[in-house]
């Protein structure tokens, strides 16, 4: 029998896209999920509410997303 390997969240799956260096733009945030404009804001937002989250301008001008750095290693995420 293969072994079955336990499916990512969305929500975890975006909070590892919120942990790179470049962090995420809302766009990437919804292809990767599927999920809609409003209810990928929606979780940014939360996100927000719970620790440090950066806007910031990528050179291409798009605006991205990233969890500051010393947050997510003190959640562990």
């Amino acid at each position: 029998m293969a072994k079955q390997t336990k499916k990512q969240s969305k929500s975890a799956s975006v909070t590892k896209m919120l942990s790179r260096g470049n962090g995420a733009t809302v766009a990437e945030i919804m292809k990767s999920t599927g999920w809609k404009e409003h209810s990928c804001r929606a979780f940014l937002t939360g996100v927000r509410k719970k620790g440090n989250l950066l806007q910031e301008q990528r050179p291409d001008g798009k605006t991205a997303y990233r969890i500051e750095a010393a947050f997510a290693e003190a959640t562990g995420k």
